[in-house]
């Protein structure tokens, strides 16, 4: 049989604590990241449709 230490309440508020931490660090940077992304594909959106046109095939 095994056995494990017993969860007591101190360690649960840890963790809970952590875990709110983590969950607004992880917001915040995902936030920032689809912001970033967002205007990134804004640019490069711009710049294709400023300097690159379809290439027409060849009928032979």
């Amino acid at each position: 049989m095994e056995k494990k230490l017993k969860t007591t309440k101190i360690e649960k508020a840890v963790v809970a604590g952590y875990q709110k931490v983590e969950d607004a660090v992880v917001g915040t940077y995902q936030k920032i990241e689809d912001t970033v992304v967002g205007a990134y594909q804004k640019v490069e959106d711009k710049f294709v449709e400023t300097f690159l046109e379809d290439k027409e095939e060849k009928k032979d």
